[in-house]
């Protein structure tokens, strides 16, 4: 336990996902009593996405965690009405979530160069004030970063994903026979002969409870919720995660996973998702495969034997069964094949929709 509690910290330390910030506007500049001059408005504090930074690049940038912008300049008898204060933009990652203390959310940055002001600068003074300026907006902000993905992994650990990412992709994360391996997300990219690419997201293992905020629970679920579809990972001759643990069929685990999934946001299960069955390498496992099938195919009939609490409310209808050997390479190539035809499918429904929109938009004008 205190090898792994190392390695947590060894490996989750070098990866950072939320940041808690301190912001301020600039106050405004004083008026000009004698000649009616009015004050500088003070300047405004922004969050600008930049796709070259990182929040651990961010992090060591900037120790503090404190931005101010400039103060709007007092009016003068050379200028009656004072200069508005310079802006403060706080270059942050692609994929951001902006919150306020009280967990509203202020706003996204999902595109390069998308801009939040997250806290305002004073005005400046007037008559209307008795030329007093006020000060400008302070709170503290937080930064939450929500990986972008085409595909994410979704699994209990030791479920292969990591092998898996390796054989897909130019990923190399951290591959061990033990749970927990993997600590921190990683990306990788899965290429074409056409040159598309693929983003899969390989997230640490979901252990039961996750929605609780068990293990590193909500820090890694809500990597889910940007990626347009979810890739569960399963090992075919199931697994125990413990000793002390109950053991959980590779059909157990479809459905505990997709219980997790839809306790910490229900629409997670509407996601397309594709079912990749792994380590087809070991004894007994095509008859473990088909057993799984045909478990799949009327899946409430099999409820009887799970708690009331772990079934789920939707059981998903996956795209494709894939059986797979991450470390052989056993239908690697097959995978990829389903993962490039359910992304296309998706994105060909979704353009229709919005061409149909667009008709309907043309007729009611």
């Amino acid at each position: 336990m205190v090898q792994l509690s190392r390695l947590f910290l060894r490996k989750y330390g070098n990866f950072v996902d939320n940041l808690r910030l301190y912001v301020r506007g600039g106050s405004g500049g004083m008026g000009l009593p004698r000649l009616g001059g009015q004050g500088g408005k003070g300047g405004d504090v922004w969050v600008v996405a930049n796709k070259n930074m990182t929040l651990k690049r961010f992090k060591d940038k900037h120790p503090q965690k404190r931005f101010v912008s400039g103060a709007g300049a007092n009016s003068s008898v050379r200028a009656l009405k004072g200069e508005t204060g310079k802006d403060k933009e706080i270059s942050a990652p692609i994929g951001i979530t902006v919150t306020a203390d009280d967990g509203k959310i202020l706003g996204e940055l999902n595109v390069e160069g998308d801009r939040l002001m997250v806290a305002k600068g004073g005005a400046g003074g007037t008559l209307h004030t008795a030329f007093e300026p006020s000060r400008g907006q302070a709170k503290h902000i937080r930064l939450d970063l929500k990986l972008i993905a085409d595909m994410g992994l979704v699994g209990f650990p030791n479920a292969g994903k990591s092998s898996l990412l390796t054989a897909l992709s130019n990923a190399t994360p951290e591959i061990a026979s033990y749970a927990f391996t993997t600590l921190k997300p990683e990306i990788g990219k899965v290429l074409y002969e056409d040159y598309k690419q693929i983003s899969v997201a390989d997230l640490p293992g979901l252990i039961e409870g996750a929605h609780l905020n068990k293990g590193m629970g909500h820090k890694f679920l809500k990597h889910m919720e940007r990626t347009k579809h979810l890739l569960f990972v399963v090992d075919v001759c199931g697994f125990q995660l413990a000793s002390k643990t109950a053991y959980r069929s590779a059909f157990d685990a479809v459905q505990l996973l997709t219980k997790e999934l839809e306790l910490y946001k229900e629409e997670l299960v509407s996601k397309p998702a594709l079912l990749v069955v792994n380590k087809m390498d070991l004894p007994d496992a095509e008859d473990k495969l088909a057993e799984l099938k045909e478990q799949l195919q009327s899946p409430q009939e099999f409820f009887d034997l799970f708690p009331e609490d772990a079934i789920p409310k939707n059981c998903i209808t996956f795209r494709h069964v894939v059986p797979v050997s991450a470390t052989t390479g056993l239908g690697v190539d097959h995978l990829k094949r389903c993962i490039r035809e359910s992304l296309d499918e998706e994105a060909e429904r979704e353009n229709k929709a919005i061409h149909e929109e667009r008709l309907r938009a043309l007729r009611n004008q």
